[in-house]
């Protein structure tokens, strides 16, 4: 049977769990994202950022921006896709990887931004966030070199 919808791969359990915590996880980050976007100042006083921190994050130029962008919605995008077990999933949180990599990059390599942004709670949280991300990007290339995404 060469046909996959002749011959079905049964989804396990596991792609459910993993599915569910991934859109939990990076629902987290577009959230950020869109208040940080939609009422910047409001909501970067209510979480205690200080004003050289907002200055910064308000500075923040647009292609900075769009891969910040990339990175969140790309890996929701990949969240949904896995629970749709799209092998598309696999691209989306690629895509995901690169905005991580390339907005953190961009920040670790700016002279301008405060101190405070590379607290030792900071670093311990974008190394969650590169696990998170890399986790599900290898979970995503294993369902699909499985079968189980189509």
């Amino acid at each position: 049977m060469d046909n996959l919808q002749d011959d079905p791969v049964k989804t396990p359990g596991h792609l459910w769990a993993v599915g569910v915590i991934s859109l939990l996880w990076n629902s987290f980050g577009c959230v950020d994202y869109a208040i940080s976007k939609l009422d910047p100042l409001g909501y970067m006083n209510s979480v205690g950022m200080t004003q050289a921190e907002v200055a910064y994050m308000l500075a923040m130029p647009a292609w900075l921006s769009a891969f910040w962008a990339l990175g969140v919605w790309g890996s929701l995008a990949g969240s949904l896709l896995l629970l749709l077990r799209s092998l598309h999933a696999v691209t989306a949180f690629a895509v995901s990887l690169v905005g991580l990599a390339v907005s953190q990059l961009s920040h670790f390599l700016d002279s301008t931004m405060p101190a405070s942004m590379n607290s030792g709670a900071m670093m311990a949280m974008n190394f969650l966030i590169w696990g998170s991300l890399v986790f599900f990007l290898w979970y995503a290339s294993r369902m699909k070199a499985a079968g189980v995404l189509r």
